[in-house]
């Protein structure tokens, strides 16, 4: 071996990490989770982390198989399936979430029967208490570290009704659908450059926005139920442009009406049955100006 051939291999053994054999030392680029163009729905199908907004706890989000459209919110961990009870046990396939168990001696649990925010259920095994009274001391860090606020008392319901709707009804693509928050606060679903949620809303300064407006609760080819009421104030967007539409079904902010980004989180829609949600009926509009022209 020549000199400058030795001189050669030492200057890229320095500049490039080896092994003890001399092979060189790799490391693998990291892969993100990718859907695949033919996919009927952009969202990856893993759990969506989230946080419980009364007691800061973590909460893993699934869709769910029974008759209920929205998704589940399970602990984190798996437990014991013998100190759950068999009412909350769930199971997790595929990303999907059942409620059953599967037979193995692990299951999942409803963060809403351990949540310390609620009251305790009755029949709470010794396992289950622990595992509540732990959750309680995290969110009481969370409170003293000042990262959780608890909420204040919620205004009288009359006033709350007529102002904002807490779940308010949209129509769209010719369809009715009830919201899990109020139109200002609908939030992207979409996720960023940086792997998050985007943090924006859905209702925009920049685009046109709905009118609220005083519509039958039923449509006229239905048989109408018993309820108090047969007109109702419903967000109407239908005299948008179809894309417009498309972009508040789908739930993103304008940034990612066009975007190829995929879904971090399942949209808030649910479609409107006025049996199941006669209690989010309103039959006054909302009483303030600003209200009629920015969807709040």
């Amino acid at each position: 071996m020549s000199p400058a051939t030795f001189t050669a291999m030492c200057s890229a053994n320095a500049s490039s990490p080896r092994r003890w054999d001399g092979t060189p030392t790799r490391t693998p680029r990291p892969r993100s989770l990718r859907v695949a163009p033919d996919s009927p729905t952009r969202l990856v199908r893993s759990a969506q982390p989230g946080h419980c907004p009364d007691c800061g706890n973590r909460i893993d989000w699934h869709p769910r198989t029974d008759a209920d459209d929205r998704s589940v919110g399970l602990h984190p961990q798996e437990l014991p399936a013998a100190a759950v009870p068999a009412v909350s046990r769930w199971h997790v396939s595929s990303g999907i979430a059942h409620p059953a168990h599967d037979g193995t001696p692990w299951c999942r649990i409803p963060h809403a029967a351990l949540c310390p925010a609620r009251s305790a259920p009755a029949a709470l095994t010794p396992q289950l208490t622990a595992l509540r009274r732990h959750l309680a001391l995290h969110t009481r860090r969370l409170i003293n570290n000042g990262t959780l606020t608890t909420r204040a008392t919620p205004p009288a319901p009359e006033a709350t009704e007529s102002c904002r709707p807490a779940r308010p009804i949209a129509q769209l693509l010719s369809v009715r659908y009830i919201a899990s928050h109020p139109i200002d606060a609908i939030q992207c679903v979409a996720q960023t450059r940086q792997r998050h949620r985007c943090t924006r809303p859905v209702l925009d300064d920049h685009t046109p926005p709905g009118t609220w407006t005083l519509l039958p609760t039923t449509p006229l080819s239905r048989q109408p139920p018993a309820l108090p009421v047969d007109r109702m104030a419903v967000y109407d967007l239908t005299h948008l442009p179809c894309t417009e539409q498309l972009r508040w079904r789908h739930q993103h902010c304008p940034g990612h009406a066009t975007s190829s980004a995929a879904d971090l989180a399942l949209t808030d829609w649910e479609p409107f049955d006025p049996r199941l949600h006669h209690q989010h009926i309103h039959p006054r509009l909302p009483g303030s100006t600003r209200t009629q022209h920015h969807g709040t």
